[in-house]
């Protein structure tokens, strides 16, 4: 999937920067906060997602420090036995300063910026919830790994492999007033996106992401809001994406969806909307069967027309609030007759504001051809994409 790319693109006020490639000692105070800067800075050193990659799990469940840019994306959504429905999404990104690490003796040294996204949709209890972190990547404040076992982390927050191959994984987060604590059970192997994992974004070469989905997650665990904890059960979804640029110039944001339908298969589709109006031809979508197998979707095969919108009270944007999606699938030899669906939020305010850049993200259910639920991401609404990534 897109991702909030320019969120990741995070650099630290001149304190901040000093304090990650300065040594320091612990005892050390250091007051710092966070900006999201334009992202056009120097990316020389970095690799780039231009050729065919050999994927290898659970190998490439970790980090990929040659590339700049990097995130762990978690969506699902849940219900408890009485019905009551909520959606959760959980995002740990990476961000490199420079591709040049100093090696330094000092454990607070580090090139590497981490920033975590942890939002709650309470559907039955028209609220929604979240929280943002930043720390480095020094002193074991954050950080992503495979060996001895797949974690990724962000202090408290954090993602870990359960068995040895990390086909289950835990999922524990606390903020002030909400938590999760659930684990996640993969049921279908890697969903490569694009080709092959290469996943363009413009025309240019090197405007891509390495990406990977993994689409139906059973999930089980707890949800806790405030003093109250609820047992919920369902399917979530993963991506994992890497690269060191992606967006064209002339992109002002995107709509992105992860979808998962009651018949076992699953949807990733979105198109990235240019300036003057128009879509990018370069970003498709991918159809997941239920044995696994997959169809790429180019842009050419699928239309998303929205029907409804919602003003947010919070920044004045006026977000799409529902969709028709109407996918070809004959021409892609995945079906006799073309698929259309209804996707339409389960709760109106699921924006993400207050922080560096503010977007949508939130938790959707489908009508029409098939049914299900899924996540859908918005962005360029509020705060425009472009020159950021």
């Amino acid at each position: 999937m897109l991702r909030i790319l320019s969120l990741i693109a995070v650099v630290l006020v001149v304190a901040f920067i000093g304090f990650n490639l300065i040594d320091n000692s612990r005892e050390a105070e250091v007051s710092a906060s966070a900006v999201i800067l334009d992202t056009r800075a120097d990316s020389s050193g970095f690799a780039r997602a231009l050729d065919p990659y050999d994927w290898q799990f659970p190998r490439d469940f970790g980090a990929h420090p040659d590339f700049q840019t990097e995130w762990w994306y978690y969506t699902g959504n849940l219900q408890t036995a009485d019905g009551r429905h909520f959606g959760f999404q959980f995002t740990i990104f990476r961000r490199a300063i420079d591709a040049d690490a100093q090696i330094s003796d000092s454990e607070w040294r580090t090139n590497q910026l981490y920033m975590a996204h942890f939002a709650i949709s309470d559907v039955g209890g028209g609220r929604f919830l979240h929280e943002e972190r930043y720390s480095r990547g020094g002193a074991g404040l954050a950080g992503a790994q495979v060996e001895p076992v797949y974690r990724v982390w962000l202090e408290d927050w954090a993602i870990t492999g359960v068995n040895d191959d990390a086909t289950l994984t835990r999922i524990q987060a606390r903020a002030a007033d909400f938590a999760v604590d659930f684990t996640l059970d993969q049921l279908k192997a890697p969903a490569l996106q694009g080709v092959n994992g290469l996943s363009a974004k413009s025309a240019e070469p090197g405007n891509a992401s390495y990406y990977y989905t993994l689409s139906r997650l059973a999930a089980d665990g707890t949800i806790t809001i405030d003093d109250e904890t609820f047992t919920v059960t369902g399917y979530a979804w993963k991506d994992h994406e890497f690269s060191t640029s992606a967006l064209g110039d002339d992109a002002l944001g995107w709509d992105w969806f992860g979808l998962q339908f009651d018949d076992g298969r699953e949807l990733m589709i979105g198109q990235i909307r240019l300036i003057d109006g128009g879509s990018d031809p370069y970003f498709g979508g991918l159809l997941i069967n239920a044995d696994g197998s997959t169809v790429y979707l180019p842009a050419a095969s699928f239309t998303l027309t929205p029907l409804d919108t919602w003003a947010s009270p919070h920044s004045g944007a006026l977000y799409p609030a529902a969709w028709d999606v109407d996918i070809d699938l004959p021409s892609v030899g995945a079906g006799a007759e073309p698929l259309r669906f209804n996707v339409r939020t389960l709760l109106a305010d699921q924006e993400l504001h207050g922080g560096g850049v503010t977007y949508y993200e939130g938790a959707v259910a489908l009508t029409g051809d098939v049914t299900g639920f899924g996540y859908m991401e918005l962005t360029g609404y509020a705060d425009s994409m472009t020159g950021r990534f």
